[in-house]
């Protein structure tokens, strides 16, 4: 989508359209399962304690992989404004269904330093967008009504909250809080919302950002039974904080509150946090197949049985979680 010419809120690109894509997207993390890769990151972490710093095209080799992407958003490299840092690079995110929704993006491409890897708080997030996350972008968009008029808030949203992003920019919504643990996560998000105030996209009536961990009671109980809605993408693998997130879910939400999550099922990590949702008496219920466009993509990937794709890791089921036992999700299409 080129700048229609006149169009002030529309920032400059550098890309021509030959060159767009799903490259931003396309960069999945397999930290956590890659046995090589594990080694390789080992390496890193030895080379940043020894050096404090690892420049950004050693860090891409080594923690950042071509993986996947569901085909659901383009992207364009956006033109460096004169206040832009070298560390940094702003995309243009465009949903191909629906191309009237866009959002810019921050991307750090800086150095990596040992403060980052050893002092911060669950970096999972903070390297790429993963797969969960933007299906839940998407699935927002296209079902932007469920979100009319109510408070709406993504957990562990990390260096984007693209899908929370997505929630203030489609719908009709009286609040969008985007959060994270991690504070450097916070200090970008927070960028990335002013930009996007100064073009004018957002439609919700306040859209703002703050440092929440789960396991932190003041951050948790200063918005106790706040939210209508709770979106979540992709946070349930680390066992240190899956009870952590069912509390903080349950506490943050209104009596009628319903949520979100989309997640794959990365072992038996997503049928243990279903397993704590239940025992916390939210009422959990699962889909599999919840929209055609990306389910036929991941038939196409089964089909195709590249070893980019695996649906243990890659694939997003939907949890919807209520504490009333209503479910929030449309009728699949």
């Amino acid at each position: 989508m080129e700048c229609e010419p006149g169009d002030e809120n529309a920032a400059p690109r550098t890309e021509p359209a030959a060159a767009r894509g799903c490259h931003g997207i396309a960069r999945a993390c397999e930290l956590l399962t890659d046995t090589g890769l594990a080694k390789d990151r080992w390496k890193l972490l030895q080379r940043v304690l020894k050096q404090k710093r690892v420049d950004k095209e050693n860090l891409q080799q080594v923690s950042i992989r071509k993986s996947l992407t569901f085909n659901v958003f383009y992207t364009d490299v956006v033109k460096k404004l004169e206040a832009d840092s070298d560390n940094e690079m702003w995309v243009e995110y465009t949903c191909i269904p629906y191309p009237q929704h866009r959002v810019y993006i921050r991307h750090s491409v800086g150095p990596l330093n040992v403060e980052d890897v050893l002092t911060s708080f669950d970096n999972t997030g903070n390297v790429c967008i993963w797969p969960s996350e933007e299906v839940l972008a998407y699935y927002c968009i296209k079902h932007s009504e469920i979100f009319r008029g109510l408070a709406v808030c993504e957990l562990g949203g990390g260096m984007t909250c693209l899908a929370g992003l997505m929630v203030a920019i489609s719908a009709d919504v009286k609040e969008v809080l985007l959060t994270d643990g991690n504070e450097k996560a916070i200090r970008n998000v927070a960028e990335i919302i002013e930009r996007n105030k100064k073009h004018g996209l957002f439609r919700a009536g306040s859209v703002s950002s703050r440092i929440m961990r789960w396991d932190n009671e003041m951050d948790v109980s200063l918005l106790e039974g706040h939210f209508d809605v709770i979106i979540c993408a992709d946070c349930l693998f680390l066992d240190l904080y899956r009870a952590s997130l069912v509390d903080a879910i349950k506490r943050l939400l209104k009596p009628n509150g319903q949520v979100l999550v989309f997640a794959p099922q990365r072992g038996s990590t997503l049928n243990q946090f279903c397993s704590l949702a239940e025992k916390a008496c939210l009422t959990a219920q699962r889909l599999v197949k919840y929209d055609d466009h990306v389910w036929n993509f991941h038939l196409k990937m089964k089909n195709e049985k590249t070893e980019r794709y695996d649906e243990n890791l890659h694939y997003p089921v939907l949890i919807s979680l209520t504490k009333q036992g209503t479910a929030i999700f449309p009728h699949p299409s």
